[in-house]
């Protein structure tokens, strides 16, 4: 029982994560001492207990058979890249971070995409509006669109002010991307766009927008039409 004596910790650990049942030793939790899983483990017992008296850790339990593989045996996961990253951010093992961080998967996105992502202004901001301007036109109806402006260049920007007075449509409504300095192209920065409004849940598709006749510029070179699908 848990009093005022310090409760002392068997050798051998019984763990539920998430409803998913491990049994390890407590020299494997505690394998590197600056961890969140070590200090979970570390002096006192800082976590409740489930119903038959194991340590209850409120986490995807699918993932922590990676992190218990890599604390036994340093095997880096080849499965689940991106779960097994964000679990062991959470648990803060520092040394599986970095080398999950080496591997082509989170490499990819934190190196490649999300710092293409950071110079373009507002860009997150802008994917939180267009949501908000679907949604508001969702009602009653299968789909809504969403005509976004996408520039590159600062001299694009200015073009598309021009073709922006020029479009039968609320201006207000038009969601504006860029412009950037960075080396992908506009169609990179669509599939961007729809590969995280994709990852929020929302069905979603796009195609250059046509304007009416007499728009004084090519409506493709910067709109674009992004359609969400209900239902």
């Amino acid at each position: 029982m848990i009093g005022s004596k310090k409760e002392q910790l068997s050798p051998i650990v019984e763990l539920n994560v998430g409803g998913e049942m491990y049994t390890t030793t407590l020299s494997t939790l505690k394998k590197h001492p600056g961890s969140k899983l070590a200090e979970m483990f570390t002096g006192q017992p800082k976590l409740r207990r489930d119903s038959e008296g194991r340590f209850f850790i409120d986490r995807p339990g699918t993932y922590f058979k990676y992190i218990l593989e890599y604390l036994r045996s340093n095997q880096v996961p080849t499965q689940c890249i991106q779960d097994v990253y964000k679990e062991a951010l959470f648990y803060d093992i520092e040394p599986l971070i970095k080398q999950l961080e080496d591997s082509p998967q989170i490499f990819g996105e934190l190196v490649a995409r999300k710092q293409f992502l950071a110079r373009v202004p507002n860009y997150s901001e802008n994917i939180e509006l267009m949501i908000r301007i679907a949604r508001a036109e969702a009602v009653a109806s299968r789909c809504s669109g969403v005509i976004v402006c996408v520039v590159r260049t600062e001299e694009d920007a200015a073009r598309c002010q021009d073709a922006l007075n020029s479009l039968d449509t609320d201006k207000k409504s038009v969601v504006k991307f860029g412009p950037w300095k960075a080396a992908p192209s506009i169609s990179d920065l669509l599939d961007c766009i729809q590969m995280d409004v994709e990852a929020k849940g929302y069905k979603i598709s796009f195609q250059p927008h046509v304007a009416e006749k007499g728009f004084r510029f090519k409506s493709h070179d910067f709109f674009y039409k992004f359609l969400f699908t209900w239902w």
